[in-house]
C-alpha cells in the first residue's frame, strides 16, 4: 500500500466519522464543527486527485462560506446554542433503514459498472487547465448556470440555519 493510498483511507475514516458524528449530535455549533471536519476533508482528497483548484473551492465555498455561515446564524439566533437537545427522533429508525437500502444499491450499481476499474489517462502537460475551467464557468456554453446557482446554494444554506436555529413553537 502507497503512502497516498493509506493518507486516502485515513481521510475517508475521517469523513465518515465526522459525517457520522455531525448528524448525531444535539448541539448545534458541535454538529456544524463536524461538518467543517467532514468539508475539509473532502478537499484534502481533491488534493490528493491533483485538483489543487476544487481544492481551494471547497475550503472557500463550502468550509468558509456555508458552514461559517451555519455556525453564525446557529449563535446569532439561538437563546443558548450549548443546550443539550434530543438527538434521536421518532424517524431515526426509517432514515437508518432507507440510507442502508441506498447504499446497497449504489454498491450494487457500481458493481455493474462496466468501467469502474478503468483509469483515466494523464492530463497534457501543455494544458492550462485552470485558465479552461475559468473560461468554461463564465462561458455561456460551459459552467455559467452551475456557478450561478452555487449562489442559490449559499441563500439556502442561510435560510436552513435560520430554520433550524428557529426557537420551537411553545418558547422553548
Amino acid at each position: 500500500m502507497t503512502a497516498e493510498q493509506s493518507i486516502f483511507l485515513f481521510i475517508g475514516f475521517v469523513i465518515l466519522f465526522s459525517g457520522y458524528m455531525m448528524v448525531t449530535r444535539s448541539n448545534l455549533v458541535h454538529a456544524a464543527l463536524f461538518l467543517v471536519v467532514a468539508l475539509f476533508g473532502v478537499a484534502v482528497i481533491f488534493v490528493l486527485l491533483d485538483a489543487g483548484f476544487l481544492a481551494v473551492v471547497q475550503v472557500l465555498v463550502y468550509i468558509g462560506a456555508i458552514a461559517i455561515l451555519m455556525i453564525f446564524a446557529v449563535m446569532l439566533t439561538r437563546g443558548n446554542a450549548t443546550e443539550e437537545q434530543e438527538s434521536m427522533n421518532a424517524g431515526f429508525g426509517w432514515a437508518m433503514l432507507l440510507s442502508a437500502l441506498f447504499a446497497f444499491a449504489l454498491i450494487v450499481m457500481l458493481g455493474q459498472w462496466p468501467d469502474i476499474g478503468a483509469m483515466t489517462p494523464a492530463l497534457d502537460a501543455g494544458r492550462n487547465t485552470i485558465e479552461e475551467l475559468g473560461s468554461a464557468l463564465v462561458s455561456p456554453d460551459g459552467y455559467v448556470i452551475p456557478f450561478e446557482v452555487a449562489s442559490v446554494l449559499l441563500l439556502a444554506a442561510l435560510i436552513g440555519a435560520l430554520v433550524v436555529a428557529r426557537p420551537q413553537k411553545g418558547g422553548k
